[in-house]
């Protein structure tokens, strides 16, 4: 059963339930290669302003937050689309790409996930989700953030090598 989230059910994809975790987002029809998918939506929200709000929760693992910029974050929690339920994949089929606002306005910057590879119909779509932190990757992160893709090139984390 496809979920149903806000006024937004797209031509192209449905969330639903998922092999890789939870909820993932499927392909409807046949997907080509540079293909803008969904813009991901959610509240506009300051770093400052997403710190303040999660503080002391505990970590899970299992975020919808995705830093649009130095400045600002999209809160999926809040207004989020059906781009939240797509799923990490260290071999993944789409991108996210950030498009930066041509007059320099932070605050109109977007989030869109294109296809990277022709997707068929029913196939799960996945990007990196690209996860760096400045701490240290302990054996704890990794296992919080530990991948479930089940690719034969997965690195068993959403951690990201640090630059």
């Amino acid at each position: 059963i496809a979920i149903q989230l806000g006024k937004f059910m797209s031509k192209k994809i449905q969330a639903r339930r998922s092999k890789i975790h939870g909820t993932g987002v499927f392909a409807k029809k046949d997907l080509v290669k540079g293909e803008l998918v969904i813009e991901y939506k959610g509240q506009l929200r300051t770093h400052e302003d997403v710190d303040s709000a999660y503080e002391g929760l505990d970590e899970t693992g299992h975020t919808f937050l995705f830093t649009l910029n130095q400045q600002f974050v999209i809160d999926a929690n809040i207004d989020g689309n059906e781009a939240r339920w797509i799923n990490h994949s260290c071999k993944a089929n789409c991108q996210a790409v950030h498009e930066e606002n041509d007059v320099g306005d932070l605050k109109k910057d977007r989030i869109l996930i294109e296809a990277i590879r022709d997707i068929k119909a029913g196939e799960e779509l996945t990007y990196n989700y690209g996860i760096r932190l400045a701490e240290r990757h302990t054996a704890k992160l990794k296992k919080l953030w530990r991948c479930l893709c089940g690719s034969e090139s997965c690195t068993g984390t959403l951690l990201q090598p640090k630059k």
